[in-house]
């Protein structure tokens, strides 16, 4: 089975065009970083009967994922590139719904993508029980479940040790993606994350949209203004747009080709 190696903003897939047997089992050997390729899950890519392409995510651990801002990036990198198609505006079906991609090329390859992430719904603040503490949480949906933690010093922001506890606590029957971030300005965030079913991550484009998304709620942000989200793997441009829309801008990398036995 032949595979692409793609990375935005340092978040890893292996993508693959079809439908291998148990994708499941297949991303958690597959994603092992000392037994296997190494990366933060594979995505498959599909025909699709209601938009141009489809992609299935399996996280590192196994698990299916409803929606990655950084993958869909590089869907429309791998299809374009490989001659799937031509269109540098395209339509792909994910668990969350269909999103929109208008994809820049440079010497007939993508180099960035912006997605159209759909409107993005903010709830109430919760306060959860963190091993004892109080921690505030802003919940947000991408199409996939988010806790946003306001932090004013990232670098002491607890990733490791309250991002897993987050992910499985009992608000969150399903799980969620922990985001802790920093507001620089009004026009700048430091982001950090912890994704559901893979762990720290370099980056999360869903993740940077809920941030922006909080932040916009918050008043930290403006609407309908471009949002430097710093993430450790990059950056990425994020707009909240009045109807709750969200926008998101970045690069998408291609970093090797390989083949397994399977």
């Amino acid at each position: 089975m032949r595979f692409t190696k793609m990375q935005g903003l340092g978040n890893d897939y292996l993508y693959i065009y079809g439908e291998p047997k148990n994708p499941e089992e297949l991303s958690i050997k597959l994603s092992d970083r000392h037994f296997g390729a190494g990366s933060d899950g594979i995505i498959l890519i599909l025909p699709s009967e209601i938009a141009d392409f489809k992609m299935r995510i399996f996280n590192a651990d196994g698990s299916e994922a409803k929606m990655c801002g950084n993958g869909i990036r590089c869907v429309g990198k791998y299809v374009y590139d490989k001659g799937y198609t031509d269109k540098t505006n395209l339509k792909i079906e994910t668990l969350s719904g269909i999103r929109t991609l208008e994809l820049f090329t440079e010497n007939g390859k993508v180099k960035k993508a912006s997605v159209d992430m759909g409107k993005v719904e903010v709830s109430p603040e919760l306060i959860l029980d963190v091993n004892g503490a109080a921690v505030t949480c802003t919940p947000v949906s991408v199409g996939n479940p988010h806790a946003v933690i306001f932090v004013e010093d990232i670098e002491k922001a607890p990733l490791t040790t309250s991002g897993p506890i987050i992910e499985h606590h009992e608000a969150f029957p399903g799980g969620v993606n922990v985001e802790f971030v920093q507001v620089l300005s009004k026009s700048s965030l430091r982001m950090r994350v912890w994704e559901r079913g893979s762990g720290v991550t370099m980056a999360c484009g869903t993740g940077a949209c809920a941030s922006a998304a909080a932040a916009v709620s918050k008043g930290y942000c403006p609407k309908e203004e471009k949002i430097s989200v710093i993430l450790d793997g990059g950056t990425l441009e994020i707009e909240v747009q009045k109807d709750g829309t969200v926008i998101m801008t970045g690069p998408a990398e291609t970093v090797y080709e390989g083949e397994v036995n399977i």
